[in-house]
């Protein structure tokens, strides 16, 4: 027999909302099975999509990136066409990084430059007012 997770085992397991499952099976990421009852019940797959989503965001994809490699999947469960999307989504992702990094590198170096001056700025001004406490 699958195992079943319950929402709130899932949201527990992840440290998440019950809401924030609900809204990724309202946006089609999740797709959980239900019971007769009509009560969704959780299986491995949604736990692994999850997992997957949440990679995904760590990584700065954009849930419309996640649900199209997810889908890709679900279409080609040989998981080629996947692949390919997740490499050309990941060579996107790491030019974006490799901007941001020049751009903070950038700013470190104008802060440097700041901080260098206001140091000696603060050095000129002790100077005078050690010079003023002598006369």
């Amino acid at each position: 027999m699958t195992k079943r997770y319950s929402i709130s085992e899932l949201a527990k397991q992840f440290n998440i909302s019950t809401r924030t499952i609900r809204y990724y099976e309202e946006v089609g990421l999740l797709h959980p099975p239900r019971s007769e009852g009509g009560q969704r019940f959780f299986t491995r797959k949604e736990q692994t999509r999850l997992k997957l989503i949440f990679r995904g965001k760590r990584y700065g994809f954009t849930l419309d990136e996640i649900h199209n490699m997810l889908q890709l999947f679900d279409l080609d469960p040989s998981g080629r066409k996947q692949l390919l999307k997740t490499i050309e989504y990941g060579k996107e992702k790491i030019g974006e990084v490799s901007e941001r990094i020049q751009d903070l590198m950038a700013m470190r170096g104008e802060m440097e430059n700041l901080i260098e001056e206001f140091e000696k700025r603060l050095t000129e001004v002790e100077g005078i007012s050690d010079e003023a406490s002598f006369d």
